[in-house]
């Protein structure tokens, strides 16, 4: 079987996260939710669908997709996802191994997954080695900034209403984490994202004064995410879970921050670090390490439900990362949307999923 086309659809969707638009990374104040999917079809009329990261380097990525990758794969074999996928990898190093190059090189992967399960006739947790008995993952909803004590009071009620039953905030300051313990209780967890805003002495700091609070965990306190002798510095100092992952770019990447013993929870990315065949090695990586693995999936399309296929195919139990929002168009329809703060895990299939093109028309930036 060999692939015939590629095609990067960069999709740019308004959202309603309850509370005055948030302003996080590199693109200001978002006003919509930017991903980039990517189609391949193939010589025996199969398609699959994938996923790379996305938000303010859509363009870098969709151009990445289309200028680089598209041409070094397409005509090639790709019944050996793993042989493909290695010498594309080694095609780009020169590019580095983080990045737009490996975000396409990660959708693409997920894309021949995809493929993969509808030419077996099984769903991708049975190819990961799924004995099925999960098929439902709860999810935590992952919020996004929130900023006030009163937007945090609000919305928490919110998600607790919809089921939800653990929360992660994505704020800076004990004011906010205070009013969400408040409203959400003593017992439902909660977990805290900085996206790296700390250095090693604040975070200590704020690690002693966030004690009370209970968190489950506290995640990507440090900048740079690769200082991985800080993370280790400050998990000893702590009683606080320490949890990082999401901008590790390579399997290397993930042994050497187990290495370090600078974190409690590894949350690799499918859509950031190679897709499922390297997210899969760095779960198991972990799992044998005996580290608490979290795919972090705060995603809508085909990079949220490949981590729910591998989560429902882990040994460990863990939740899904649901990024908190309404969308004004759903590309797989309710296959993305939680219900009584769960996810199906799809049984079809592949990726078990139908893409609704007229969402991908509607939405796609030129």
């Amino acid at each position: 079987m060999k692939i015939t086309k590629i095609e990067a659809f960069h999709l740019a969707i308004p959202f309603d996260h309850g509370a005055p638009m948030p302003s996080q990374g590199a693109g200001g104040v978002r006003t919509t939710m930017d991903s980039v999917y990517i189609r391949v079809d193939t010589d025996a009329d199969l398609t699959g669908w994938g996923e790379c990261f996305g938000f303010a380097c859509c363009p870098v990525t969709h151009f990445a997709i289309q200028r680089v990758i598209a041409p070094m794969a397409v005509g090639r074999a790709c019944d050996d996802i793993g042989a493909l996928m290695f010498d594309l990898h080694r095609r780009v190093q020169s590019s580095g191994r983080n990045g737009p190059l490996i975000f396409a090189l990660s959708g693409l992967d997920i894309a021949l997954w995809d493929i993969a399960g509808k030419a077996r006739g099984e769903p991708i947790h049975k190819m990961l080695g799924s004995t099925g008995k999960r098929k439902r993952i709860p999810a935590y909803a992952s919020l996004m900034r929130l900023d006030t004590p009163a937007n945090i009071t609000k919305v928490c009620g919110d998600v607790l209403a919809l089921g939800y039953r653990a929360v992660k905030l994505h704020e800076r300051t004990l004011e906010t984490v205070a009013a969400a313990r408040k409203a959400l209780g003593p017992d439902i967890p909660l977990m805290l994202d900085t996206n790296c805003t700390w250095d090693l002495t604040v975070s200590k700091r704020m690690a002693q004064d966030l004690a009370p609070y209970k968190l489950a965990w506290l995640e990507e306190p440090i900048f740079p995410p690769d200082n991985y002798r800080a993370l280790a510095s400050l998990r000893a100092a702590t009683h606080i879970p320490i949890a990082a992952g999401e901008n590790l770019g390579n399997l290397l990447d993930v042994e050497r921050i187990l290495d370090a013993g600078a974190v409690d929870v590894v949350q690799p990315d499918p859509i950031k670090m190679g897709g499922i065949t390297e997210c899969w090695k760095a779960l198991c990586m972990a799992q044998e390490r005996g580290v608490q693995a979290e795919p972090h999936t705060p995603w809508y399309g085909p990079g949220l439900i490949a981590g729910l296929h591998m989560i429902s195919a882990m040994e460990q139990d863990c939740l899904a990362e649901y990024y908190y929002a309404d969308l004004a168009g759903w590309p797989l329809g309710k296959a993305s949307i939680p219900r009584n703060g769960s996810l199906d895990v799809p049984d079809g299939p592949g990726l078990g999923i139908e893409v609704d093109l007229d969402v991908i028309a509607k939405y796609r930036v030129a």
